[in-house]
This record gives structure tokens, sequence and C-alpha cells, in this order.
């Protein structure tokens, strides 16, 4: 990828909302069967769990879905966050900023675990380019967000979480008040990962 292409630019296309999902009903349904089955397999939970559920699912997937790029994925991180939520003893009132910086942290986390996988799918990946030119640039830029998130997963934990929230549509405020900042450091907290992304995406490009 073009190492001098802005940081700003290179997180919006990665961290960009995913596609529409049809009967988003229906995938939230079936997350409440997730939690409630595997809830009551590890015991009682707090009252609150579903009418928090209901309220905050689609803004948690959709946190998740955009540092990892899979809905499943998200499902997956967003079923493990409310779980975590239910069993935790979080003030009703600060839920959404709760569940909000636990999907960012746990996708991320997800990133950082699967690195040496992703090493290998990219150089896979890489084999097939040249077979047709279309199937090549898919293949370039199934390369170049998957190098992008694993740049986002080296960034200090608050940086990489201030961009994702932000990117997820969140404002300066309530990026604040879930990180517990001043609203006035957000935006440099975001400039900062924003340049810290292009440092580690330009290391790892020389790298290669």
């Amino acid at each position: 990828m073009d190492p001098m292409r802005p940081a700003g630019a290179a997180a919006s296309a990665v961290l960009a909302a995913p596609d529409a999902v049809a009967g988003a009903a229906d995938l939230r349904a079936e997350g409440e069967e997730r939690v409630a089955v595997t809830g009551a397999a590890r015991g009682p939970v707090r009252g609150d769990l579903d009418e928090v559920f209901r309220r905050d699912y689609q803004r948690v997937v959709g946190v998740a879905a955009r540092v990892l790029g899979s809905r499943d994925q998200a499902e997956d991180v967003a079923q493990e966050v409310f779980l975590s939520f239910g069993r935790s003893s979080v003030p009703a009132g600060e839920a959404g900023g709760w569940l909000m910086v636990a999907a960012a942290h746990t996708a991320l986390n997800l990133i950082r675990s699967k690195r040496r996988r992703a090493s290998r799918e990219e150089s896979v990946a890489a084999a097939s380019d040249g077979v047709v030119s279309d199937v090549a640039d898919a293949v370039v830029t199934r390369e170049e967000r998957s190098r992008i998130r694993v740049a986002l997963a080296r960034l200090p934990r608050r940086q990489a979480t201030a961009l994702v929230l932000r990117h997820s549509g969140l404002s300066y405020a309530e990026v604040a008040a879930a990180l517990d900042m001043s609203p006035g450091s957000v935006g440099t907290t975001v400039r900062r990962a924003e340049a810290a992304l292009r440092k580690e995406m330009n290391r790892h490009a020389s790298s290669d």
C-alpha cells in the first residue's frame, strides 16, 4: 500500500461501517438466545441485562465489526461483552460507554491473538496475485485491510480504542465519557492514534 496515504483515510477505509445487514431484528433475536443460553450455563446475571441488551446490541456489534471486519466475529464478541456485563456491577447509567469500550478492547485482543494466523493467511492470499486482475485486486484490498487492522492492534490500547469509538460514530463527548477523558483531549488522542497508525503501517511496509 502507499506509505504516504494519510492515516486518517486509511483508518476510515478499514473502520468504515460494514455493509448494512438485512434482518437486524433476527440477528438481535439470535444474540439474545445466545446470551440467554450461555448465561444460564454460567449462573445468574443482573436483572437489567435484557433491557441493556435490546438497547445497545447493534452498537456493540457495530464497534466490534469496525475493528474485525467480520459481522460473525463481531456477534461473538458482543456475546462475550454482554455476558461480562451481566456478571458485572457496572452502574446502569454507565452501561453504554462500558459496553463500547469492552467491545473495542475485546475485538482488538482478538486481532492480537491471531497475528500469526493472519500473517499466514496474507502469504496464502499473496500467492494468488496475478491469477486474474479482479481476483488480484480483491487480494490487494484484503491484504491492505488486514495490515491496517494488525497495525491498529499494535497501538497503545487507549489510542486504538479512542480511534475505533470515534470512527464508530460516537461524539467527542461520548468518547470522553467512555474513556474517562476530558472532551478537549479526545481530538488530540485521535490525531495521535492516526499518526501512530501511519508509523506502524510504514514500519510494516519497510520490513516487507
